[in-house]
């Protein structure tokens, strides 16, 4: 089944001012936009190198009244191509509609007033308008957009409008009403009109965003003939985007995913919301100095930003979907201190933020997923500054010696180095070491095709020894691992980090015995019905901190199918399909968020796990492109699909539970497309 953009719909979602709700975002792949709390308001209208960080535009006053004021909900149903709230308060119903215009810096919100009473009405809208907008193509080394809060603040006299002027930099954003407002202020803009009973009056809020003035009237003149053809372009935008995303040869990526056709709708849902969260990360931007970008955050944070850990986790979709991105990605990584920065950003291509003690992995899984679905082997051989790729993927399994202890294992730093807020898990821990394991296995192989066998057999050996290394902190008949300290303590650490780490690189170097524990203990404190806890609410650090990504309250979006996905290597598929099911209730508020609380931490939206929000303590964006590691239970664990470097291609499904009748089309491997079957690979 190839999605529209009605499949992918969100629940409805009802809160009002105060509620712990994370407002849903938009793209047009130019940058993106938020809604609010309100029946019309936006925030974060950002396309950078232009920006108005988190400014808050656009506020409903509702016949004298902020709208939040009124107490009353809100609820916002979200598609890849739109916002649709509605709110009701004083007798009138507001209805809009949100859209980013297709390849412009512009956003255009519908609004529909109705009457709701049995007498006639004089309705007064007042819009609250602020710019904060700015111009600046440098690193955005902050989490939060740039913006300049002393605009120069015009009234456009022509069009009724505001004009807010950047003084620092050459940046305008255009903002007004379609038909004209009757009042215009510094402050905003003022409609009225009357309603008879059940009568509706239909207005649309554009906001332009251009270099100079003259840009912003033009762009603004062009919506404003017809916002209602805006609205419909961008559906049909979405829907032909879906269609090349699953088409062989499209015109808008380098590759296609796999076509899931099944009557389980719940698997079906995770696979697009998963293959969704990723493209809606795509940047084609005319300002990046790298062309095409898969940015990491929005729409609050980061939003020029590459992680490599977050793009790691999707790379199966990378490697299917756009493997001319990836190998470009790869080589501009190469290229950075991968030990100095988590990623680049498209602007400038500088290095940004602190070292993430996982890149050596994330480079590694990368480059693996590149090579195998590519069949591109001579690329191993391609002089990427001053080396070739092939002893970059050397260096990348042997970097962990730069950190080794007396016990070998590697010393992986300190808080900002790892999950950032829990204080216990730090320095020689058990899922970095088994990566390091996995990376010299995975260069082993890769080697091996550049017939330098001895070298192989010598990593190898030396994984396998790193492995028993790892096992060593493990804790015996718990289930979970211990961090080993500088000065040779030991700390109990029950995080899904591990779990999921460890089963997903060295399954086989543990005993059977230490899987059960392992699974028991997933059961016992990791996992809910609808989403996990990514650490133990049983754990000593727990008291540290809430923020739902790595701590008790909930958990990071890929922790999930990274459960999933080792569950099913070490032969659980019933624990784990059951476990799907219940996760796809999640699947309800657009792609995953950068974090969800667990249901019973906080009331779950509409049955699924809720969105956690981007304030502080939790400060965890609307989503995440760490969503495509949701596709990997689909095709790798349900599907069994086995892709090697130049052994070719098969499958060993394990089905389960799922439908016998479901099948993966076109799923491309080294440039030819199979069709996968409970039964195994067909061509």
């Amino acid at each position: 089944m190839i999605p529209v953009v009605e499949d992918l719909k969100s629940s409805p979602m009802t809160h009002r001012f105060g509620d712990l709700f994370c407002p849903p975002g938009l793209t047009n792949f130019l940058g993106c936009v938020q809604s609010d709390l309100d029946p019309v308001a936006i925030r974060s209208l950002n396309f950078p190198p232009f920006a108005c960080s988190d400014t808050v535009t656009g506020t409903l006053f509702l016949n004298g009244k902020i709208f939040a004021a009124t107490g009353s909900p809100v609820t916002t149903t979200w598609l890849p191509d739109r916002i649709e709230r509605v709110g009701e308060a004083d007798g009138l119903r507001v209805s809009s509609t949100t859209v980013l215009v297709v390849k412009q810096m512009a956003a255009i919100v519908r609004v529909e007033v109705k009457n709701l009473s049995t007498s006639p009405r004089e309705v007064t809208i007042k819009l609250g308008l602020r710019g904060g907008v700015t111009k600046s193509v440098t690193a955005w080394n902050n989490a939060h957009p740039p913006t300049e809060t002393d605009n120069a603040i015009e009234i456009d006299s022509e069009r009724r409008a505001i004009r807010f002027r950047a003084r620092a930099s050459t940046a305008v954003c255009l903002q007004g009403v379609v038909p004209p407002a009757i009042d215009v202020t510094n402050n905003g803009l003022r409609i009225t009109f009357p309603l008879r009973p059940g009568e509706s009056k239909v207005f649309s809020y554009l906001n332009v965003i251009a270099d100079d003035a003259a840009g912003a009237a033009s762009l603004y003149d062009q919506l404003a003939r017809n916002p209602e053809a805006e609205i419909r372009r961008a559906r049909d935008d979405w829907n032909a985007e879906l269609a090349a995303v699953f088409t062989p040869g499209n015109d808008r990526y380098s590759g296609h995913m796999p076509t899931l056709e099944t009557s389980d709708r719940d698997v079906l849902k995770l696979y697009h919301i998963g293959i969704l969260g990723t493209i809606y990360f795509k940047r084609e931007s005319p300002y990046s100095v790298h062309g095409r970008a898969y940015t990491t955050l929005i729409p609050r944070y980061w939003q020029p930003v590459t992680f490599l850990w977050d793009y790691s986790l999707s790379s199966l979709v990378h490697a299917l979907l756009d493997p001319a991105e990836m190998r470009a990605s790869l080589e501009r990584w190469m290229k950075l201190d991968i030990h100095k920065h988590f990623g680049t950003e498209y602007l400038t291509g500088a290095g940004v933020g602190p070292w993430y003690s996982v890149n050596d992995f994330a480079m590694t899984s990368i480059a693996r997923d590149y090579l195998r679905f590519s069949g591109d082997l001579g690329w191993l051989d391609r002089k990427v500054g001053e080396q070739k790729t092939v002893d970059y993927l050397e260096q990348y399994a042997h970097n962990y010696k730069r950190f080794a202890t007396k016990s070998k294992l590697a010393d992986y730093g300190g808080l900002n180095n790892l999950l950032e807020c829990v204080n216990t898990y730090v320095h020689e821990v058990a899922s970095l070491n088994a990566a390091n394991v996995f990376n010299l296995r995975t260069v082993a192989e890769i080697i091996s095709t550049k017939c330098q066998k001895d070298k192989a057999a010598s990593m190898l050996a030396e994984a396998k020894e790193l492995a028993r290394e790892v096992n060593k902190l493990y804790v015996e008949g718990k289930g979970f691992f211990h961090a080993r300290f500088p000065d040779g303590s030991l700390r109990e650490v029950r995080h899904c980090y591990d779990f999921n780490t460890v089963l997903n690189t060295i399954p086989d170097d543990i005993p059977e015995k230490q899987k059960r524990e392992m699974v028991d203990f997933f059961r016992r404190e990791l996992q809910t019905p609808a989403w996990m806890h990514a650490l133990s609410c049983d754990d000593d650090d727990a008291m540290f901190s809430v923020r739902p990504d790595h701590q008790w309250t909930g958990a990071y979006p890929a922790w999930p199918p990274q459960a999933v996905t080792g569950l099913y290597r070490i032969g659980e598929v019933d624990l784990a399909f059951d476990w799907v099911k219940g996760l796809a209730r999640s699947a309800n508020q657009g792609p995953f968020g950068q974090a969800h609380f667990c249901e019973t931490v906080v009331d779950p939206e509409d049955g699924g796990a809720i969105k956690a929000p981007p304030d502080f303590p939790y400060i965890t964006d609307w989503t995440c492109s760490s969503n495509g590691a949701w596709t990997n239970i689909i095709i790798e664990s349900i599907f069994g699909v086995k892709a090697t470097l130049a052994n070719g291609i098969s499958a060993e499904p394990k089905f389960g539970k799922f439908d016998p009748n479901a099948v993966l089309k076109n799923l491309n491997y080294q440039g030819k497309n199979y069709t996968v079957t409970k039964r195994g690979i067909e061509k």
